[in-house]
């Protein structure tokens, strides 16, 4: 593969500039085709029809540039994003920094996007090619009501994706958080399902890995009684395991390979609240086969990941892919769903 050759030469940029100019890059880039799905790793979730479980997760096509181009490089969906009604500016630079030592990133961007509106003029003009795509939808900074944000963003943004993901685990909007909190989630729930109204586009909620005990059971609880389609365990990290970058002492919240532990805990916590009602998606510190294997047995029927291409380049979803295959076929597994939950 040729990433490894190019990394040092983007690594030399700050790493917001160097995001941009890939998203340049891939903008330039055909479309291309994504082929037909494996029916080894092709999975049947919330009504929806997954060429494989190896999604794209939100924060590396904020604006929708690229998203349906994704397919093409082994992602089974995409999910561009976070969409937030009116445009906003997102916190001051720098705020996104890798900390190659620790294979991780800590960010604290803030939603930073073009708005809504602006993203539906530009996807009302793209083709899927063929692909699954989410739209991750939030709240701006400086909203009088949050949760009437999230009702608007359902009805926006709903004839452009194939799912909607509402994200309340972002660390770096302030406050947003508390709406994981039981009341206001249960508030917020029947919002966005009113919103949702006669239109069914399936509906995912976005959990931080930063919860009590307490906070997963009423989650879980609330998730089953409103009937969302599935969780998505999890978002980043404003925990702080031993880190060796110099940038670990940067606020935000951090992803990568220190992640991992936490977020397969959670998922397992998750797992066991819900007893299996509501498909669980799997989120963070996922860098290779193995990774999203384990999360696969743990309870996930899809799997995320953004934060490892920094590190393995834009091929990475095709060797996921790849070694999940030869991990089912090891294992006796005739296809994926037969894997998902196997070790819960």
């Amino acid at each position: 593969m040729v990433y490894p050759f190019f990394r040092p030469l983007l690594f030399l940029l700050d790493a917001e500039r160097a995001h941009r100019l890939t998203i340049a890059a891939l903008r330039a880039m055909p479309a291309g085709n994504p082929g037909p799905a494996d029916p080894v790793l092709a999975s049947h979730v919330a009504g929806i029809d997954f060429p494989n479980p190896v999604g794209l997760a939100a924060g590396f096509d904020k604006d929708g540039e690229v998203a349906h181009k994704m397919h093409a490089l082994g992602f089974g969906f995409a999910e561009l994003g976070t969409l937030t009604p009116l445009p906003q500016a997102g916190n001051p630079k720098p705020r996104l920094f890798r900390l190659v030592e620790d294979r991780a990133v800590i960010n604290r961007m803030g939603f930073n996007n073009g708005g809504q509106e602006s993203a539906a003029r530009r996807l009302s003009g793209l083709g899927r090619h063929g692909g699954v795509i989410g739209v991750n939808i939030g709240a701006n900074k400086d909203s009088s009501d949050r949760i009437a944000d999230y009702a608007a963003g359902v009805r926006r943004m709903s004839p452009f994706a194939d799912y909607l993901t509402i994200n309340i685990s972002s660390p770096n909007t302030p406050g947003l958080r508390a709406l994981q909190d039981k009341g206001a989630l249960d508030d917020l729930l029947s919002a966005v399902m009113t919103a949702r109204g006669d239109d069914r586009t399936p509906i995912f909620l976005k959990v931080a890995p930063d919860l009590e005990p307490a906070d997963v059971d009423d989650i879980a609880a609330l998730g089953i009684a409103h009937r969302l389609d599935a969780l998505i365990i999890s978002n980043t990290t404003i925990s702080r395991p031993a880190l060796r970058s110099a940038h670990a002492g940067e606020t935000g919240g951090l992803s990568g390979d220190p992640l991992r532990d936490l977020a397969q805990q959670r998922l397992r916590d998750f797992r066991s609240a819900t007893g299996g009602a509501i498909p669980l998606i799997a989120a963070g510190g996922i860098a290779n086969a193995e990774d999203a294997y384990a999360r696969i047995r743990a309870g996930a029927a899809l799997v995320q990941f953004y934060s490892a291409m920094v590190y393995e380049g834009p091929w990475l979803a095709r060797r996921v892919n790849a070694g999940l295959k030869r991990l089912l076929a090891r294992d006796g597994f005739a296809n994926v769903a037969q894997a998902v939950g196997a070790d819960a």
